[in-house]
C-alpha cells in the first residue's frame, strides 16, 4: 500500500505532499525533510529504492523515486508494493501531467495544484493505485474540466438573468407575477433602467 506521495524540487521546497496515513502538520514537514535529504544525496546512477526514514516506518516501508529535470517525485510504499510497479506509476503519472499541462514545469504545479491533485486521484486513493492507463486518467481528468466549466455557467446564471431582464427594456415594474397556481407579489424596487 502507498503510504505517502511527496514531489519537491531540487531545493527541498514540497510541490505535492499526500499522506495516506494521518500525521501531524509538524510530522509532515519533518517526514518530507527528511526525505528529500534520503533522496537527494544519493548518487544518481544507483537504484530508485531505499528503506523508508525513520519517520515514516524505517525498514518496514520503502522510498521509490525518480528525479525529473527540477522536480524529484517519491512514492513511500509498504513491503507490499512492488517497486518496479511504483516506478511505472511514477512514470505514467509525469506523462499524464506532461500531457495535461502540455509540456509540464514546475510553475504548472505550483498554480494549477488543485488539477494536480485531480490527476494523482483518479491514479490513486487511499494509497491504492486506480488507474494506470494514462489515457483513461486523461479521458477522465478533462470530463471533469467540462463539468467545472458548466459549473462555472451555472454560477453566472443569476448576472445573466438580471441582465436579461433589463434588457427587455419593460415600461414598468411588474407587481404580481402567476406562474400555475403560484401567485407571487413583487416588492416596491427601484426601477431597472
Amino acid at each position: 500500500m502507498i503510504k505517502a506521495i511527496l514531489m519537491f524540487n531540487n531545493h527541498g521546497k514540497p510541490r505535492l505532499s499526500k499522506f495516506y496515513e494521518h500525521y501531524t502538520k509538524d510530522t509532515e514537514q519533518q517526514i518530507i525533510r527528511e526525505t528529500f535529504h534520503l533522496v537527494s544525496k544519493r548518487d544518481e546512477n544507483v537504484c530508485n529504492f531505499l528503506e523508508g526514514g525513520m519517520l515514516i516506518g524505517g525498514s518496514d516501508y520503502k522510498l521509490i523515486y525518480r528525479h525529473y529535470a527540477t522536480l524529484y517525485f517519491v512514492f513511500c510504499v509498504d513491503s507490499s508494493e512492488s517497486e518496479l510497479g511504483i516506478l511505472d506509476l511514477i512514470q505514467v503519472f509525469v506523462e499524464t501531467l506532461d500531457k495535461c499541462f502540455e509540456n509540464v514545469c514546475e510553475l504548472d504545479l505550483i498554480f494549477h495544484v488543485d488539477k494536480v491533485h485531480n490527476i494523482l486521484a483518479e491514479m490513486v486513493m487511499g494509497g491504492m493505485v486506480l488507474e494506470t492507463n494514462m489515457n483513461e486518467i486523461i479521458t477522465q481528468v478533462d470530463a471533469q474540466n467540462k463539468m467545472e466549466k458548466s459549473e462555472a455557467g451555472i454560477a453566472g446564471a443569476p448576472a445573466r438573468a438580471v441582465s436579461a431582464v433589463k434588457n427587455m427594456k419593460l415600461p414598468e415594474m411588474p407587481r404580481n407575477i402567476n406562474i400555475g397556481d403560484i401567485n407571487i407579489k413583487v416588492p416596491n424596487l427601484p426601477s431597472f433602467k
